[in-house]
């Protein structure tokens, strides 16, 4: 008898493993949603973000892909609102900022940029799935690195490379009418 209950179990396996997951197409769809869905907000809703939802961010984070699998990123999440208030003047009660940096000058190593610009998009697209706001920053970033880096404990030898907003949505905000304009598939790709 435990024999028979072995073979079918091991038979009902099988049959389950060979099947097309299922869910895939759910979770193709949704995945391609949250990326041609996003938008990045400008303005944010007090309010905190859990720790929960962070730790299911900076998980998403850490499995962005990188060259040769190095993983030369860290993350540095700033919740204190006077450090936050230094870095983005306008940030919202509530709001925190991940601060992405990589090793040595991160401006002239590409790689380096591009495997910390991969986490940072993950960082941004695992924000949103979540149902919160995200914005990308660049442009306080020299500042920090000259001015901040001690204050926010970067690695030595570390430079910031970008830095994501996350923070509640207000009620009522729409993607859509305050979408920006993209160009067209066609006038950005070219098969051959």
């Amino acid at each position: 008898m435990k024999k028979i209950a072995f073979l079918t179990s091991f038979a009902l396996a099988v049959l389950i493993f060979q099947q097309p997951n299922l869910f895939a197409a759910d979770v193709d769809a949704r995945a391609i949603g949250v990326i041609t869905g996003h938008y990045a907000p400008r303005n944010f809703a007090a309010g905190s973000v859990s720790r929960t939802d962070l730790d299911k961010i900076l998980s998403a984070a850490v499995r962005a892909p990188s060259a040769s699998n190095r993983q030369p990123w860290h993350f540095t999440v700033v919740q204190d609102q006077n450090l936050t208030k230094q870095i983005v003047s306008n940030i919202t009660d509530g709001n925190i900022l991940i601060v992405i940096s990589g090793p040595g000058d991160s401006k002239t190593n590409g790689a380096v940029m591009l495997d910390c610009g991969l986490a940072t998009q993950s960082i941004y697209l695992a924000a949103q799935s979540l149902g919160l706001g995200s914005r990308i920053y660049t442009g306080p970033i020299d500042a920090l690195n000259s001015k901040l880096k001690a204050d926010l404990g970067l690695p030595s030898g570390y430079s910031a490379v970008a830095l994501v907003r996350i923070g509640r949505l207000p009620a009522g905000a729409d993607a859509v009418s305050g979408a920006s304009t993209r160009k067209a598939l066609n006038d950005l790709v070219t098969y051959k």
